[in-house]
């Protein structure tokens, strides 16, 4: 089952205590000009479920500590991209707090944990990005795996929030897991997808998949970012940070259902008078196993 949040929100600790089986709906809100909206409150918002109108049951906004993975490329078609991709990997440590909980995963034709054995999170920035620029780009890539292995690492965690940023140029060409297996994980879990595009200078190179990024981020409420220069890494960074920090984390119980579908549709919608046209970025559902 999806880690359906066992919680119920205590507003003025922003906490969460073990209450009663909730369904956790991460929400980003940005207005016309793509800047995030904050201040928003529970009544700001309405949660469906396969259209169905669900009363709020939690509600939390504002900053707590990430469950973090870094899911990185490092097969032999980021060895021209090596530069870029780690100063992105640096640009985005350097927006932790030492109160999150980190991992990063590398792939190439095998999936491997930067941390050692029996480490299973850190809060020192510094010992991932060592690890992670010490690792060599070669062989084929397996992107689905190292995702795979990434959301089951992120159910280790604590955290209130949990996400991943997959650092990569999109192709893969050597997973055992498929994009649909991928999903469903991500559809159990309550991560947010984030993806860093690092791609070549032609317009097309042969392993590239930008649209594979952008479906990976979509799907679980996060966002791919296709940096060009260093500055843009920096920009990509302070906006992945703030989403993670300044978001939005809605709770409802799930409804009782008898037509045996696993997968449930969620719409979340925001009024907000005076604020404008607001858009709202979320899961787009969730999977909910059958006793």
């Amino acid at each position: 089952m999806i880690p359906l949040l066992s919680a119920c929100l205590l507003l003025l600790q922003a906490v969460i205590s073990v209450r009663s089986e909730l369904v956790a709906v991460p929400v980003t809100v940005t207005d016309a000009r793509g800047h995030q909206v904050s201040g928003l409150r529970q009544d700001n918002f309405r949660v469906f479920e396969d259209g169905r109108p669900q009363p709020i049951a939690a509600f939390h906004h504002g900053d707590a500590p990430v469950t973090l993975g870094l899911i990185v490329d490092r097969s032999q078609s980021m060895r021209p991209k090596n530069s870029a991709l780690l100063a992105v990997v640096s640009s985005l440590l350097k927006s932790s707090r030492l109160d999150d909980e980190l991992f990063a995963v590398a792939f190439n034709d095998r999936v491997s944990f930067a941390l050692p054995a029996g480490r299973p999170f850190t809060n020192d920035a510094k010992d991932l990005e060592a690890a992670l620029t010490a690792a060599a780009a070669e062989g084929r890539t397996a992107l689905y795996d190292g995702v795979a292995e990434g959301l089951q690492q992120l159910q280790l965690g604590r955290a209130q929030k949990h996400a991943l940023i997959v650092v990569s140029d999109g192709g893969d060409n050597a997973s055992r897991r498929t994009y649909a297996e991928v999903l469903t994980l991500a559809r159990r879990s309550d991560a947010v997808i984030y993806a860093v595009g690092v791609l070549g200078a032609s317009p097309i190179e042969e392993e590239e998949d930008a649209g594979l990024l952008k479906r990976l981020c979509k799907d679980t409420g996060g966002a791919a970012y296709f940096p060009k220069s260093i500055a843009e890494i920096t920009e990509m960074s302070t906006q992945v940070a703030r989403a993670l920090r300044d978001q939005y984390t809605l709770g409802f119980v799930p409804s009782e259902r008898t037509d045996g579908r696993a997968f449930r549709k969620i719409d979340v919608r925001v009024t907000a008078p005076g604020q404008g046209r607001l858009h709202v970025r979320t899961r787009s559902g969730y999977v909910k196993d059958t006793p």
